[in-house]
């Protein structure tokens, strides 16, 4: 047990001592059993695993079609020489080739070789979408009929489906109109994927939707939206979407920052309502040429920052702003499920 009670009162009934009542403490940070659901790792040492075993976390380990794939997947195995029990990994693959015809029976026969490997699901990742574009200059969108004998074999292998489908609403505004701060940082940073210089490019509501077809067509399939399914920026519309699809959960991989700007109650209703199909997730990168303590410390203080978030009532600050947010005090039970037993439900098939 990971609990303690304190502040119990006793009565002396019949000549026998008595517990009547005590107020129960909340789990602390480091004796509950955690997850972070979403990490990237360009590193070949051991502290961020270190780190994670320090704060009682395991780590799910997403590989993106982002980089090379060969080059990406050198770390997951570094990592599995030092801390095999503290990780697994989610895969990815290539776009390249797509116009091929070969291209589908490719990527069966490498994801074959993934699950072989380990891998516990798939990732695709907003490339798809935003940026890939076939042999006729057109966006190819993730309900594209060509994906469909690549998702019926993942779910004929009972891997999950990962999806960074679409991007913050923020993304199809003005720098100056963005509502969370981590979104302004990322979009001046990263012009080609702010959207609303691009409005030639699939809108905000086609990105949405073609996840929604895609899910249409597979409903069988189990899907983890990632970033809260890009649909940070209410939490009624988010719920509509996963009555709507029973096999879909939501990782809350960088839009922390974005749900916190949010009427409180409105989140922690939610997060109530659907703590069967809510991860706990970060987005964290290590890379390799980044200076590993400054980075590992960062991990550990954004690990801390939303644990107090989420399990206590105590007032803290909005990641890079001063805009102070009061904690949801969420049940040990949603807490247990958000961190832990969600990633056990969805990803390793556990419970």
């Amino acid at each position: 047990m990971y609990r303690i009670f304190m502040n119990c009162t006793f009565l002396l009934v019949a000549g026998l001592l008595v517990l009547s009542g005590c107020t129960k403490s909340k789990p602390d940070f480091t004796s509950m059993p955690k997850y972070d659901a979403h990490v990237h790792i360009y590193y070949p040492g051991a502290g961020f695993l270190d780190q994670a075993k320090a704060d009682n976390f395991k780590a799910i380990v997403i590989i993106l079609d982002a980089y090379d794939l060969t080059w990406s997947k050198q770390y997951v195995e570094q990592q599995k020489k030092l801390h095999a029990d503290r990780f697994d990994y989610v895969t990815s693959f290539t776009m390249q080739g797509w116009d091929e015809p070969d291209w589908q029976e490719k990527t069966i026969a490498f994801l074959k070789s993934e699950f072989e490997n380990g891998a516990i699901g798939v990732k695709v990742w907003k490339n798809i979408g935003m940026e890939f574009k076939d042999k006729n200059d057109r966006f190819v969108m993730i309900d594209n009929p060509r994906f469909d004998p690549i998702f019926d074999f993942i779910e004929s292998q009972g891997k999950v489906l990962t999806g960074h489908i679409g991007e913050p609403r923020d993304c199809w505004l003005p720098l100056n109109e963005m509502i969370a701060a981590g979104n302004k940082n990322y979009y001046s940073s990263n012009p080609k994927y702010h959207m609303y210089l691009h409005p030639d490019y699939p809108s905000y509501e086609e990105q949405i939707n073609s996840y929604q077809r895609m899910l249409d067509k597979h409903p069988n399939l189990k899907y983890i939206g990632c970033h809260l399914g890009s649909i940070e920026w209410s939490m009624t519309e988010l719920a509509k979407v996963l009555d709507k699809y029973p096999n879909m959960a939501v990782d809350l991989a960088a839009r922390i920052d974005d749900i916190q700007l949010l009427d409180r109650e409105e989140v922690k209703t939610f997060l109530i309502n659907y703590q069967d199909r809510i991860l706990y997730a970060t987005d964290y990168v290590m890379e390799d040429n980044q200076e590993p303590e400054k980075s590992i410390k960062r991990v550990h203080e954004r690990w801390l920052s939303d644990w107090t978030y989420f399990a206590t009532d105590s007032v803290t600050t909005i990641r890079g702003t001063e805009t102070p947010v009061r904690g949801l005090d969420l049940p040990e039970t949603v807490l247990n499920k958000i961190y832990r037993q969600n990633v056990e439900k969805w990803y390793l098939k556990k419970l």
